[in-house]
């Protein structure tokens, strides 16, 4: 079963919604985990809004999440779970900024205000790569471990660019984009095929 997107919605949104289908393939015609695909639209990106609670952590020296998907103007924090200290840091034009060296929880959050890919390390840590993908949208989801579906509900009807994006794409590269439409009701399916993945 593939993952649900989290949409928000009242009743009147629910009563004239639709759901769409997501199937991700790699480049071989399989099943393509820790996808993310999301719905763009000039309406749904009046419908966006801030995430609350949301945070990046550094456990056993590795980001956990090792993808965080936020809404633009959500703000995240950094806990640092280790007994050693983090230098978090970003160079993407999407978000730069730096966490010096710390312990546990830094008391300001990071602002991600602009849509795009963010591509954070550790100064002190080389290994430690971590990513924050920031949509302008409400209507998204992932994936998960074992099968390359996502589900996309509580749609409200239209046309809309259905965007696809994997950490394995090239640096810099965009999500993979087609049109799609969503019904009034019922279910809508999208394929999507991912060629051009790094190992």
């Amino acid at each position: 079963m593939g993952q649900r997107g989290s949409v928000p919605g009242g009743l009147s949104t629910l009563a004239h919604s639709g759901t769409l289908q997501v199937d991700v393939l790699d480049a071989l015609g399989k099943p393509l985990a820790d996808a993310v695909v999301f719905l763009d639209s000039a309406e749904a990106r009046k419908e966006v809004k801030p995430l609350a609670g949301a945070e990046m952590a550094q456990e056993k020296r590795q980001f956990v999440p090792g993808v965080l998907v936020v809404t633009a103007g959500t703000e995240v924090l950094f806990p640092n779970r280790d007994s050693v200290r983090h230098h978090v840091y970003s160079f993407s034009p999407t978000k730069k900024f730096e966490l010096k060296l710390y312990s546990g929880t830094p008391s300001n959050p990071v602002l991600f205000d602009k849509p795009g890919v963010v591509a954070l390390g550790c100064n002190i840590h080389d290994q430690m790569v971590g990513w924050i993908l920031v949509v302008d949208t409400p209507y998204y989801a992932r994936t998960p471990a074992g099968s390359g579906k996502a589900l996309l509900d509580n749609v409200p009807p239209g046309t809309y660019r259905l965007r696809t994006w994997h950490i394995r794409l090239p640096v810099g590269a965009p999500a993979l984009e087609q049109t799609v439409t969503v019904p009034a009701a019922g279910t809508a399916a999208a394929s999507v095929r991912m060629t051009g993945l790094q190992p």
